[in-house]
């Protein structure tokens, strides 16, 4: 089993119709046809959405993918039309909601990885592949790969999981111009970014993406980009190939449900356990340090 352990009810808004409950994010259609995107302050792991949020969570992906957007605009057009708030749509959703252009959204997720780790490490290990691209012998956790390489998954449906796919399976899908389009644009976009977070102090390993076609067939950046729920960001001065990396993400939600101290075994059917408060706390932190690294505020 897996999905959320306890499923939120909406709020209804007048004016607003909603059109999903996802991990994060809940999904509003205007009067407009315009889509309202509300970052919500839930944490997902292991294909659970978790019952304890993580404070502040929602605000700090929607304003790191604003900044991102900023600073990615003269590679790709991105989804986002305004910030301001919905008549009618309650304070709490202050800072932490976008009016986004609707878009025929791709059903593929686009990784970039410049670093070996996480599912590409086990692939790496029993093939020297990752999603199929052979890669040079002696890597180990943490390496630098020679070159950055797209390795697009499937887009699994809450409480699924993401299947790292081949290009070619991709192609196979979406055909071969768009499969073309997103490879180049992903690895466009993962450059830039790696570029900007290395000056700052930070190792940006894998991200990934979610595009969508607009009415003229163009390719637009939708969704989040580049914050701590869709990328491995480590710190650069501790990086250290041959083992795990620290990083700015969920790790300490994750060695908590895995340590003996949970008492939860993510084999078994059970749901997850509340987080404690330091866990919570410790969280939070690191989302608000990589936020305040990267765009050089205070939060």
């Amino acid at each position: 089993m897996s999905g959320f352990v306890e499923k939120p009810e909406p709020l209804q808004v007048p004016g607003l119709v909603h059109l999903h409950t996802g991990k994060v994010r809940e999904l509003y259609r205007n009067e407009a046809g315009d889509l309202v995107m509300v970052a919500s302050d839930r944490m997902s792991a292991y294909d659970w959405v978790l019952p304890t949020e993580i404070p502040d969570k929602g605000r700090v992906l929607t304003q790191l993918s604003l900044w991102w957007f900023d600073r990615l605009a003269d590679l790709i057009p991105n989804h986002v039309i305004s910030t301001e708030l919905p008549e009618g749509a309650p304070a709490e959703w202050e800072g932490r909601t976008l009016v986004c252009r609707s878009l025929r959204m791709i059903p593929v997720e686009c990784v970039a990885r410049g670093y070996l780790t996480g599912s590409g490490l086990v692939e790496y290990e029993a093939n020297r592949t990752v999603c199929g691209l052979a890669l040079p012998e002696g890597l180990v956790d943490g390496s630098e790969l020679p070159a950055p390489i797209f390795t697009p998954a499937t887009k699994a449906a809450v409480g699924e999981h993401d299947e790292n796919v081949s290009y070619e399976e991709v192609a196979r899908q979406v055909g071969a111009e768009t499969a073309a389009q997103l490879r180049q644009s992903t690895l466009a976009v993962y450059s830039r970014a790696r570029d900007v977070a290395r000056d700052r102090g930070i190792i940006l390993a894998d991200t990934k993406f979610e595009f969508g076609h607009d009415e003229a067939g163009g390719l637009v950046l939708a969704d989040e980009v580049l914050t701590p729920d869709s990328s491995r960001f480590w710190p650069a001065a501790e990086w250290e190939p041959g083992r795990a990396q620290s990083s700015y993400d969920k790790q300490f939600v994750r060695d908590w449900l895995t340590s003996p101290a949970s008492g939860w075994d993510r084999h078994s059917e059970q749901p997850p356990p509340p987080l404690p408060r330091e866990v919570v706390e410790a969280t939070r932190a690191k989302y608000v340090e990589a936020y305040e690294l990267l765009t050089g505020t205070a939060w």
